[in-house]
């Protein structure tokens, strides 16, 4: 990783507001070299937000491999559990919430995308053991789960009610049962 992802990390951990001209000046270069070297604000936090992501889904991936549906909806509920009781990522939400919402779901996220591939992979093993039966194909299912994991990350932003994992685990299971 480089010098500036690590320092922009570090502060989006800290809570910070991860700022293209207080990174550069930290990192005594010019915003210009920085943009080249990271690109946008939003792509420098999409990249953040799935290193953080990343780290979540190798916690459960052990966990949930070779569960069959209640092992994918242990998936997902995990998924969400974990960004919900991140602070960091809350404190994001709460200061940037449409940026959040952008950068976290919507096709063009890096998030979304590695996230989709991921369950892909998880729900391609399920059913090639024999474990799965999926109501859809993979790559559709594995963008709606995506989407319901997503809908109770962000209920407080989207409705106000409070984020909450075990309704995402009910949906997963209700769908895949």
């Amino acid at each position: 990783m480089s010098q500036e992802f690590e320092l922009a990390r570090e502060w989006f951990l800290a809570g910070r507001r991860v700022d293209m001209g207080e990174l550069a000046q930290a990192l005594s270069i010019s915003r210009a070299t920085l943009h080249r070297r990271v690109g946008s604000r939003d792509r420098l936090l999409g990249e953040i937000l799935w290193s953080l992501s990343e780290v979540s889904i190798a916690r459960l991936w052990p966990v949930c491999a070779g569960g069959g549906a209640a092992g994918i909806a242990d998936f997902v509920s995990g998924y969400v559990r974990i960004a919900n009781d991140a602070p960091p990522f809350r404190d994001f939400l709460r200061r940037e919430p449409e940026r959040a919402l952008r950068l976290l779901t919507t096709r063009a996220s890096v998030c979304q995308q590695r996230t989709t591939e991921k369950l892909v992979a998880l729900l391609d093993g399920e059913v090639a053991a024999g474990r799965l039966v999926p109501p859809l194909p993979v790559p559709d299912l594995a963008y709606l789960l995506v989407r319901i994991g997503e809908s109770f990350v962000y209920t407080d932003v989207i409705t106000g009610d409070a984020p909450d994992a075990a309704k995402a685990h009910a949906a997963v299971t209700a769908l895949l049962t």
